[in-house]
């Protein structure tokens, strides 16, 4: 079994599919299975269960965001932060990974890189560790219809194998109904975690967090233009996966962010989406942005030991990171996204 295995898993068997990796189509079956992957081998898990939205603070914690298909990048940088070892194994002890978004689109190896946070999470769990990823807007506008980023090569494949490429991550899939159970929006001890940020007209909406990932997770797979107007914000460009407001104008004030993290009884903001030189602190540290430069050879996470936060980058040793580290500022392009 190599790169292009000619069987797909379904409810009713195993059906023929020509051309189409056999991981980049698994269909869930009550018969479960291992999936082959060209460098690793993942055993489906049991069952499914919806994520929780708050968790105590681990003495280490590893951030990344915006990985958008890299998947070799992925690698180097578990690799460089002490999250896994060049065996795929778990090396993060009782730590946490967290991934702020964005898996999704741009890249060629999004089925690769899915998988490999997939495979994380039971090893992780063996070891007292966690693997927490919380959804961007662009795995949820991959789920609702919206392909506008989607690599040609996905489409390619959809297409020669007769399939609508939505297909890859309906709930009938394997992957489809993991991301079913993810948040958008999660407190590790007093981080507050979300890939966009959060909206001063989020903030007055009151919303806990387990509402907003209620009100998200209720809507996935479901086209924008028929979510209902009041959840409708989740979703919009003042909802939890769309908001640039830290960074771009009307910009938000420091009392708005202190409103955000007395609502949520939290210290600061982590995120991703808008894109800077390096992972940076703004607002006093109360927000961290970690959407580092990821496929120009920029690549970093954040590393949170012991309450000390580190830059670490794929090349070169970890660098404490400074309070007001805004570092040159966000990238030419911070807005990737065109709303």
């Amino acid at each position: 079994m190599k790169y292009l295995l000619t069987v797909v898993l379904c409810t009713f068997g195993l059906l023929a599919s020509a051309q189409l990796p056999a991981y980049e189509y698994v269909v869930s079956s009550p018969r479960k299975a291992t999936v082959e992957l060209p460098e690793f081998r993942v055993p489906l898990k049991k069952s499914y269960k919806t994520e929780k939205s708050e968790y105590r603070e681990p003495q280490r914690l590893f951030v990344i965001s915006d990985i958008e298909g890299q998947y070799d990048t992925l690698k180097q940088l578990l690799w460089k932060g002490g999250v896994m070892d060049r065996q795929f194994n778990w090396t993060f002890g009782k730590g946490h990974l967290v991934i702020v978004g964005d898996v999704f689109d741009r890249g060629d190896k999004v089925t690769e890189t899915l998988w490999l946070i997939y495979s994380l999470e039971d090893k992780a769990r063996k070891a007292g560790g966690y693997v927490h990823y919380i959804l961007g807007n662009h795995e949820v506008m991959n789920m609702n219809g919206d392909h506008r980023y989607v690599h040609p090569r996905y489409m390619e494949l959809a297409k020669q194998n007769n399939l609508p490429y939505d297909t890859f991550y309906r709930a009938h899939t394997e992957l489809g109904q993991w991301l079913r159970t993810k948040n958008v929006v999660e407190k590790i001890g007093n981080h507050l975690f979300m890939h966009g940020g959060v909206s001063p007209y989020m903030n007055r909406t009151g919303a806990p967090i387990d509402t907003i990932n209620a009100i998200a997770r209720r809507y996935y797979g479901t086209a924008e233009d028929s979510i209902p107007s009041p959840q409708y914000i989740v979703f919009s460009d003042y909802g939890p996966m769309w908001y640039r407001g830290y960074f771009n104008t009307p910009k938000a004030t420091p009392e708005q962010v202190d409103s955000t993290l007395q609502l949520f009884g939290a210290k600061r903001i982590i995120i991703g989406h808008t894109p800077v030189r390096q992972v940076s602190s703004f607002y006093g540290g109360k927000v961290i942005n970690v959407d580092a430069p990821h496929a120009s050879g920029g690549a970093e996470g954040l590393l949170i030991e012991r309450k000390t936060f580190y830059r670490v980058p794929i090349r070169g040793d970890k660098v404490p990171l400074k309070e007001e580290e805004t570092a040159g500022g966000l990238l030419p392009d911070n807005n990737k996204d065109k709303y």
